[in-house]
């Protein structure tokens, strides 16, 4: 079984970028964020046609989550972990044995902002919501953009974003929280050594001088990790291509022995 996370920044910018990678790669679930689309406005033919169903949660312009899978998806669950958040963050489906999660977590624009505060108080609910909904004996994964770099060794410049957002101490607080809760970060597990980044900014070039962060997460159980063979970034979708802007994150991949 293989699970891929990928924030497209929006998928009708990026439709046949992402139909191309799924027709090529055929995971067994995408998880996709940052849709900016709302239902109505999501390419549904073009996944059916590979063969996916598709979850979704749209909104206009902004956030947006789905889940596509290649068995019919059950339990559908929306609007987690936050249920009167107008963002659309989170939802959650069974596919096969195991429960997916593919979560939006607020950017938080910068410390001390009312973002910042946003973003803080949106982890706590997800943690309350692991609480109340699941416990860590079960097979769960939560995927998604975190939106936050779990240590040093996740990030190109430590230095330049000591206590910057995406890397302040109490978002990676927040993070240490859900491990401790009984979920497992996939990639570490897999891969010790740094240099593996998951976002780079448009905005500076970031990709060309590979001056990235690994903010884009597999969390999951132990009977998941258990079953744990290979992470893996593809970092060529992060490549420019003809007629094909990408997205700013590169898809993530867990693949589970069966």
């Amino acid at each position: 079984m293989r699970i891929t996370t990928w924030n497209v920044n929006s998928i009708r910018a990026r439709e046949d970028r992402v139909l191309n990678w799924l027709d090529r790669e055929r995971p067994d679930v995408l998880c996709m964020q940052e849709l900016k689309c709302v239902e109505e406005q999501f390419p549904y033919d073009g996944f059916e046609q590979l063969g996916y169903y598709i979850t979704l949660l749209g909104q206009k312009t902004y956030n947006g989550v789905a889940i596509a899978t290649l068995d019919l998806p059950q339990e559908p669950v929306s609007n987690i972990p936050w249920p009167e958040d107008e963002a659309a963050r989170g939802l959650a489906v069974t596919s096969g044995d195991v429960r997916v999660a593919s979560l939006y977590i607020p950017n938080g624009q910068s410390v001390g902002s009312d973002k910042y505060s946003y973003k803080l108080e949106w982890l706590k609910r997800l943690h309350a919501w692991l609480d109340a909904e699941h416990n860590a004996a079960e097979p769960l994964v939560l995927a998604g953009d975190f939106n936050i770099a779990p240590a040093d060794l996740d990030v190109h410049d430590p230095e330049r974003w000591h206590e910057k957002v995406l890397c302040s101490m109490a978002e990676r607080k927040h993070l240490q929280a859900l491990l401790d809760w009984g979920l497992s970060d996939s990639f570490r597990h897999v891969h010790q050594d740094g240099g593996h980044y998951t976002w780079w900014d448009f905005r500076t070039n970031a990709y060309q001088r590979n001056d990235g962060l690994r903010i884009d997460h597999l969390l999951v159980t132990e009977p998941v990790l258990e079953r744990a063979e290979d992470v893996a970034i593809d970092v060529d979708e992060r490549e420019e291509q003809p007629g094909s802007k990408p997205s700013d994150h590169a898809p993530v991949t867990l693949t589970l022995a069966d």
